[in-house]
């Protein structure tokens, strides 16, 4: 019996509920996967694409963000990541409802308090060049869409006041960034270590980061505003292309649902044959 060639994977991950059901719905034949540490992906075929997408909702914060991308990186092996949801606009001519495409991603935490004042020591990881381009390209044919592809600022704060310090610091220091969030230089940061993987960090503007947050929020806008990230997410992956050697020497992840299923140890000849006896090692705790 032949054995199924692989598919090349593409990473997704949310934050949040509503982001991970707005990617999910564009994902068929899906089946969950558990990790040996516990965290699940649903893994399923992106209809009229090779790619097959591994989504999970991750949970809040760029700390999170990082162990968690990292882990299912090196489980899954995907060609690619992105982080998809929603974020707060920064400038006046993003609106709610908009695609913001993060050309490059601040950590705007890090600096030296002194007795002249905050100096801040910027970090900033840029996207993927080729999901940039393949989404610059998407969007020309979705005239429902607003994008702009600018630089988004990860910090770990909801900012629901346009007149706090944080605010006045993100205006003095990171003055070009479009859009505050708080996962997307973890996650970004964890593809850049494990391989320098193409990453990108598409958001879609549930409101402008001021007082009227909790209004704009209760208005429906951020299930709009995931809505149209996922659609964004789902055109450029239409576009970009995997690498022809993408078929990966690593373990395949064990399909499963319950607790405590994880990728065990196995033997994966890859299509091979192998002629003679096999020894197994039972491990301690392993049933």
């Amino acid at each position: 019996m032949s054995v199924p060639e692989p598919q090349p994977t593409v990473l997704v991950l949310t934050a949040l509920p509503l982001e991970y059901d707005a990617v999910r719905a564009h994902v068929g034949q899906r089946e969950e996967l558990v990790h040996r540490d516990g965290t699940r992906v649903e893994r399923g075929q992106l209809p009229g694409t090779p790619w097959q997408v591994a989504l999970s909702e991750l949970g809040v914060g760029a700390d999170r963000a990082a162990a968690l991308t990292s882990q299912l990186i090196n489980w899954l092996r995907p060609q690619a990541v992105l982080f998809v949801g929603v974020a707060g606009s920064l400038k006046d001519d993003i609106g709610i409802g908009d695609v913001v495409v993060g050309t490059q991603v601040y950590e705007i935490h890090g600096g030296k308090r002194t007795p002249e004042g905050f100096l801040v020591r910027p970090r900033a990881l840029p996207g993927s060049h080729a999901l940039e381009q393949a989404a610059r390209s998407a969007v020309r044919d979705m005239p429902d869409v607003r994008a702009h592809f600018v630089p988004i600022a990860t910090g770990d704060v909801v900012l629901a006041d346009a007149t706090s310090e944080i605010a006045r610091h993100l205006r003095h220091s990171y003055n070009d960034a479009g859009a505050i969030e708080m996962e997307g230089f973890g996650a970004l940061q964890a593809a850049h270590l494990n391989g320098r993987l193409n990453a990108l960090v598409v958001r879609g503007i549930s409101d402008r980061a001021d007082d009227d947050k909790s209004r704009a929020d209760a208005s429906g806008s951020q299930r709009r505003a995931a809505g149209q990230a996922a659609s964004v997410t789902v055109a450029l992956l239409r576009k970009h292309r995997p690498r022809e050697d993408f078929a990966d020497s690593g373990e395949e992840p064990h399909r499963g649902g319950s607790e405590g299923t994880y990728g065990g140890d196995h033997i994966d000849f890859r299509g091979g044959t192998f002629y003679g006896p096999v020894v197994g090692k039972r491990v301690e705790g392993r049933g």
